[in-house]
């Protein structure tokens, strides 16, 4: 088991990130935003200097958070877009010793599809970039957070049912399934058997209310229960922070002129360190 981290929350240049993963003391980071984009975007020049900072830091890269089937990019926008940022994005992670990309399952179409609809492009589009990780020797981590078969549990499991690949896992959020219908527990339930990273955040969502985050364990995600029930079960890859209490990329809010974003960033490290101890006591 391994603590990591979406660091441009702590603030974008990578300098920065480094920073924080070392007050922390983790020596692995989830990286998502660099200075010029996302570090599967981005040129090899840029991606070449990042990963030098990482490697002089002793700081691996545990995911590639990408915007491969995110909430920006909706079940009927321009596929290839996603396949050449999987296929770009794979020698960079050969490079840089990471078997995880993030991935999610793509919102409806600006004019929705039916349901059906919806779901068959989905798992079309699924297949075709499991068969991509599978010759590339990658893991697709599809994060319960935007998409089709983030909607229900029933879809979660749906897509696995169907999709029958080695390379296909999931990356379950604790916080996300605060506002999404199904239960808290159902969802970890469904998603645990496929599970091979866990982003750790919190929140709570008043019925009719805006989602809200919080501290670790002070929400509605069941992180503690999450936290306890893994580890009892021998898990052993990455507890990943996605605080959103000072930036929320999906929102277009970033930790950039935020004094505190940093401070906050490494007190959430802190904090999810305090529940994973208090876990293995039990």
């Amino acid at each position: 088991m391994f603590y990591s981290g979406i660091a441009d929350e702590a603030g974008t240049p990578i300098a920065r990130q480094i920073k924080a993963q070392e007050t922390l003391g983790w020596k692995h980071v989830e990286v998502r935003n660099v200075e010029g984009g996302n570090l599967c975007e981005v040129g090899d020049a840029a991606f070449e200097s990042t990963l030098d900072a990482l490697n002089k830091a002793g700081i691996k890269i545990s995911s590639f958070a990408s915007a491969i089937a995110n909430w920006a990019r909706t079940v009927d926008g321009d596929f290839q877009k996603d396949v050449d940022d999987l296929k770009r994005a794979i020698p960079r992670m050969k490079k840089a010793g990471c078997p995880v990309i993030r991935i999610m399952s793509w919102p409806n179409a600006k004019e929705p599809l039916a349901d059906a609809d919806w779901k068959k492009e989905v798992l079309r589009r699924l297949k075709v970039l499991a068969r991509i990780a599978e010759d590339g020797g990658v893991i697709l981590g599809m994060e319960n957070c935007s998409g089709w078969s983030s909607e229900t549990p029933e879809n979660m499991k749906r897509t696995f049912d169907q999709i029958k690949s080695k390379a296909l896992r999931v990356i379950y959020d604790t916080g996300n399934v605060v506002a999404h219908p199904g239960g808290v527990w159902k969802w970890y339930e469904t998603c645990k058997p496929h599970t091979v990273y866990v982003h750790v955040k919190d929140g709570v969502a008043p019925a009719g209310g805006k989602e809200r985050y919080t501290w670790p364990g002070e929400g509605s995600g069941m992180v503690r229960e999450v936290i306890a029930d893994l580890l009892k079960s021998g898990y052993d890859g990455g507890f990943s922070i996605e605080p959103h209490l000072a930036s929320q990329v999906h929102l277009g809010t970033t930790a950039e002129g935020k004094k505190d974003a940093f401070d906050i960033y490494v007190e959430y490290g802190r904090r999810l360190m305090k529940l994973v101890e208090e876990a293995k006591r039990k």
